[in-house]
């Protein structure tokens, strides 16, 4: 195994305080620059975007690998994709 095969790191969009579907769309965008099996990590504030990605997700064929939801009303969300073509 290389080092290619075992990294993690994802490139970071920050959507925050932006309301839908500007988060999904921005997404969108920043997932075409990113190489095949690569991660785009979206921190988002608005809280359809929770139902939003995991639509995204399923209609464009990438994989929405985790989203985690704060505590806190008004709390980042977090959403991780990886790219799958």
């Amino acid at each position: 195994m290389t080092d290619a095969d075992t990294d993690t790191s994802a490139t970071t969009l920050d959507v925050r305080g932006l309301k839908c579907p500007l988060p999904v769309l921005k997404a969108r965008k920043a997932i075409g620059g990113i190489p095949v099996g690569g991660l785009l990590e979206v921190l988002a504030t608005d809280p359809a975007a929770m139902l939003d990605f995991r639509h995204y997700a399923r209609q464009s064929g990438h994989t929405l690998v985790s989203a985690e939801e704060g505590a806190e009303e008004g709390a980042v969300l977090r959403f991780v994709l990886r790219r799958e073509s």
